[in-house]
């Protein structure tokens, strides 16, 4: 039963869910670039190149087969998929810069701080008046 409570508490900590989440939509994400990558980068460079479907390029050597155009289309949906994420990251940098560049409020005095002024004001004050 021990077990089970360390469990849930683990697993419903904050940073466990904020990473599965970012696990569900990595993986949608990566599956919308893999498509962009496949139905219409890859196509448009195969018409650049002379009509070639690149996903298509292998070469066989023996009983082997290499299929080395699959390997390029990987390649750029990996390119892709880093630059993207290089670019969040970016953003989310930028915005903690200037975070940080905000110039700290000096925090409220304590209660013994105020009460310390007055007394000093105060004690200025009769010294004031007593000088007159």
């Amino acid at each position: 039963m021990n077990l089970l409570k360390e469990f849930k508490a683990f697993a419903l900590k904050g940073n466990v869910l904020d990473l599965a989440i970012g696990v569900i939509i990595g993986a949608a994400f990566g599956k919308i670039v893999s498509s962009l990558v496949s139905d219409i980068i890859m196509p448009l460079i195969g018409l650049l190149i002379g009509g070639v479907d690149l996903s298509g390029l292998k070469k066989t050597l023996g009983n082997a087969t290499i299929t080395y155009g699959v390997f390029l289309q990987t390649v750029l949906d990996f390119l892709i998929v880093s630059f993207s994420i290089f670019m969040f990251i970016r953003t989310i940098n930028r915005f903690k810069r200037k975070e940080e560049a905000k110039p700290d409020e000096p925090p409220a005095p304590s209660k013994e701080e105020v009460l310390l002024t007055e007394i000093r004001d105060l004690l200025k004050q009769q010294n004031e008046t007593g000088r007159s």
